[in-house]
């Protein structure tokens, strides 16, 4: 990653413990120096993002990159990336959704959003690790405002 992407911390929102632990292999296998965080559902992402709930008295930074799954309990991916595409304080965060929907409706209503990139992930494990490894590629190239 150049020196910009090197250090933003990553939020990855998923609801699968197996998708986890596998996005933190990834990393891990990579040697990826950004901070991974992990909310379960997309209200818990948003509690983390605003510093609300069990995360308002965190001293945690703001994700410079979400990793996001669509298909979660309480609240689904399209919505949180309507909430944060909505709000002026939140729409430069770079949004990925990473998940297995491969729905037109939800990649249409994704990228009408506003979302950076939509990527299914794919279901066997070099695949996946090369689809986490394209995301690293693409967002260490990619220009973030400070």
């Amino acid at each position: 990653m150049n020196d910009a992407a090197k250090g933003i911390p990553i939020l990855l929102v998923e609801d699968d413990e197996n998708d986890i632990l596998i996005t933190k292999r990834a990393f891990e296998r990579y040697n990826f120096t950004n901070e991974l965080y992990v909310t379960r559902d997309g209200e818990e992402a948003l509690e983390f993002i605003y510093r609300k709930g069990e995360y308002s008295n965190e001293d945690i930074p703001t994700p410079g990159l979400i990793l996001l799954d669509i298909n979660m309990p309480k609240m689904n991916g399209i919505e949180v990336l309507r909430n944060l595409k909505g709000d002026p304080d939140k729409k430069r965060i770079p949004v990925v959704m990473l998940t297995t929907s491969r729905r037109d409706q939800d990649m249409i209503e994704s990228y009408n959003l506003g979302v950076n990139s939509y990527i299914v992930k794919p279901v066997d494990f070099t695949k996946f690790l090369e689809a986490i490894s394209t995301i690293n590629l693409y967002w260490s190239l990619n220009q973030l405002p400070e």
